[in-house]
């Protein structure tokens, strides 16, 4: 897995990690059990502070994306999306896709761009049937 961090960006760095390992989760490029890099190890190779790192760890444990552990440190582990989530997700994907319709996009182009996006994730929908 690769990681990259961008000192310049407005996203704070705890914030871009967190967002990787997800993506690198649904992409398939972390499976269930697989261990992170150490806090100080992650924090050192990038030149940041480990208690940054330790945010992003954190708000994944808080997200059930990983489990912490003094003997084997962050390990991807995959939950399912409870009640809670699946309300936060859908108002967050509300927000963000009423933006996308008021800068102009059409429905079409939304759900296109949502379909392409989860597709590079290797998850497919069913299609419905009428």
């Amino acid at each position: 897995m690769i990681l990259n961090v961008d000192l310049a960006s407005d996203v704070p760095i705890y914030q871009q990690l967190r967002d990787q390992i997800v993506e690198a989760i649904a992409d398939g490029v972390l499976a269930e059990g697989s261990s992170l890099p150490a806090t100080r190890t992650l924090a050192a190779d990038f030149g940041i502070n480990f208690h940054t790192v330790n945010k992003a760890y954190d708000l994944l444990r808080q997200q059930g994306l990983i489990q912490l552990n003094r003997k084997t440190g962050a390990v991807v582990t995959t939950t399912v999306a409870d009640p809670p989530f699946s309300a936060d997700w859908t108002a967050r994907a509300r927000t963000l896709l009423a933006e996308a319709v008021a800068r102009g996009l059409s429905p079409e182009e939304v759900l296109e761009s949502c379909r392409s996006i989860l597709d590079s994730f290797g998850t497919t929908q069913p299609e419905e049937t009428p």
